[in-house]
């Protein structure tokens, strides 16, 4: 046995699939399932049980990958002490972000990062951020871009910038008879929720921060707005919404230019959310890491004004 089939083993697991495991992996399926079935002959039990949805862990699995992910994290972290020895010419680092605000955040800052540190490879997990914060209080990630305050994270935040709430439409939506100017930035729009009641809205997951917050502002509005595509991810609703279908909520740093789209403030004093980087408590805090919050702070005007 060795690192390969302990990752092996802690994909399965977090996927909750051999297939998207094998994606992740790249490889084939067949070839994982055999691997998996090599590492559990070789421990005398089950790792994981197969059913109709995916696999799961038994008991004897649990505690298996509970050890796997330490032995992998305690890997990493030697890995990333002997790369800041050599001055960042190598090693990898795992950065959490979610896959929406990744979209339209990460490619810049990565872009300029490989620039500086060809050597050093960037590992991106995509997940919302109340998952990222179960990452990183599993000690899984080594750096991530969360929505603050955290919910369950005390230490190791560092304030990163201000986003805003808004909800996306087309120039010519009929929204758009009442929007009005704002005083404070004559450049955007606002509009009273409760001018939205007629008008249909594209919903992303209630699960999620956008999703969450944007329900809650129409209920504290008073509105029970006419909806549909609660399923939807907030990139696919964001996007039927640039296309006329209804109105989405989406985030000013998340903006398509565009003659034809418009982003309207909600409300005369917008709803914003603070975004921070988040560490892991006690771990090593590796000079990539560190490099890339670094130049995440540097670049974030230009990030939200883009």
């Amino acid at each position: 046995m060795d690192l390969k089939e302990l990752n092996y083993v802690v994909t399965v697991a977090n996927e909750g699939s051999i297939s998207r495991a094998a994606e992740k992996l790249f490889m084939s399926q067949s070839s994982l399932s055999q691997a998996i079935r090599v590492l559990e002959q070789d421990l005398g039990t089950s790792v994981f049980v197969r059913t109709t949805r995916g696999v799961r862990p038994t008991a004897a699995g649990d505690a298996f990958i509970s050890h796997a992910k330490q032995i992998l994290q305690q890997y990493r972290t030697a890995c990333s002490e002997a790369a800041d020895i050599e001055n960042l010419n190598g090693g990898t680092m795992i950065f959490g972000i979610s896959t929406y605000r990744g979209t339209y955040l990460l490619p810049p800052v990565l872009k300029r990062f490989r620039t500086l540190y060809p050597k050093v490879h960037v590992e991106i997990c995509e997940m919302d951020s109340i998952d990222l914060e179960d990452q990183l209080l599993e000690g899984l990630l080594d750096l991530a871009l969360i929505a603050a305050p955290p919910v369950r994270i005390r230490h190791g935040v560092s304030p990163f910038m201000r986003d805003e709430i808004m909800i996306v439409t087309t120039a010519d939506h009929p929204v758009m008879d009442f929007a009005r100017t704002c005083d404070s930035a004559p450049e955007l729009s606002w509009i009273d929720l409760k001018d939205t009641a007629a008008f249909e809205y594209i919903f992303g997951p209630p699960n999620t921060v956008l999703g969450r917050v944007g329900r809650q502002a129409l209920r504290d509005a008073g509105i029970e707005p006419i909806g549909q595509g609660t399923d939807l991810s907030a990139s696919f609703a964001a996007a039927m919404a640039r296309e006329g279908a209804g109105l989405a909520f989406t985030y000013r740093s998340c903006r398509v230019p565009g003659d034809h789209f418009r982003y309207l403030r909600i409300g005369k004093e917008g709803i914003f959310l603070d975004l921070a980087l988040a560490w892991p408590a006690g771990k090593y805090r590796s000079r990539a890491a560190s490099a890339l919050a670094e130049l995440f702070q540097e670049m974030a005007p230009e990030l939200l004004e883009r």
